[in-house]
């Protein structure tokens, strides 16, 4: 059975035989959800590429002791994959940013598509930014990763060139495509950037734009795909092809 995860803000020059603690929020969920006691084997991570195991060594109503036993680095998996996921209605967007971290991607850029129909101003926008950032929190801790993702700001499309660019691979994924996902070469290393649109579809002047900015309309199969899964179908074919999933 797999060790729970907690994240910690920094594992910056912790040595074996060190005790770390994780305080707030973090520590209560430890200590009072997942009722951990002393003596009982951990995983600290800080997001980062770091990640300590260890021993409870004390509990407090906000507070939890570790024991470092053992400290593991790693490097950041290459080829990096930037999701741009256009807002889906409802709940679907918390979905979507689960199963997107849970399959590895460590940047996910929430977009206001024209389209789509849920829309973040104000204080919508900062409460739906906050639940997407908990959510990969969440789902980052429950598939033991070591790299926390990150959710940009909302971004709009003219934003969107310059994510497009800075990519070695680009696709947006599209219905109407005529080229399959499958036809692309897949960078080994680099960023691959996946564009998913809203329920309504991606307009002709948006995908112009991404076009122009050097990303390739690609469709998955014949079935059309929910918006809230289409990012991660996509990306797990990606990754298949490449050494991450070799």
């Amino acid at each position: 059975m797999s060790l729970p995860v907690h994240l910690v803000e920094s594992l910056a020059g912790v040595s074996v035989g060190q005790v770390v603690e994780v305080t707030g929020d973090e520590a209560h969920h430890a200590v009072a959800v997942r009722r951990l006691r002393e003596g009982e084997p951990v995983v600290l991570t800080d997001g980062l590429g770091t990640s300590v195991t260890g021993e409870v060594a004390a509990t407090g109503k906000r507070v939890l002791s570790v024991a470092v036993a053992s400290i593991e680095s790693t490097e950041r998996p290459e080829p990096a994959v930037t999701v741009v996921q256009a807002l889906p209605k409802g709940d679907r967007g918390e979905l979507a940013v689960e199963v997107l971290t849970e399959v590895g991607v460590d940047r996910i850029v929430p977009w206001a598509a024209s389209r789509s129909v849920a829309v973040w101003k104000g204080e919508r926008a900062t409460k739906s930014h906050a639940k997407w950032q908990a959510t990969a929190r969440e789902a980052a801790k429950q598939s033991r990763r070591s790299w926390l993702p990150t959710v940009t700001p909302l971004a709009t499309t003219a934003s969107l060139a310059e994510v497009v660019r800075e990519a070695e691979l680009a696709v947006v994924l599209h219905e109407d495509a005529t080229a399959p996902l499958s036809a692309v070469d897949v960078p080994a290393s680099g960023r691959i950037v996946v564009v998913v649109g809203p329920e309504g579809g991606i307009a002709p002047d948006e995908l112009a734009a991404l076009e122009d900015a050097g990303a390739v309309t690609v469709r998955l199969g014949d079935e059309v795909l929910r918006t809230s899964t289409a990012g991660v179908v996509a990306v797990a074919a990606l990754l298949a092809r490449t050494p991450r999933w070799a």
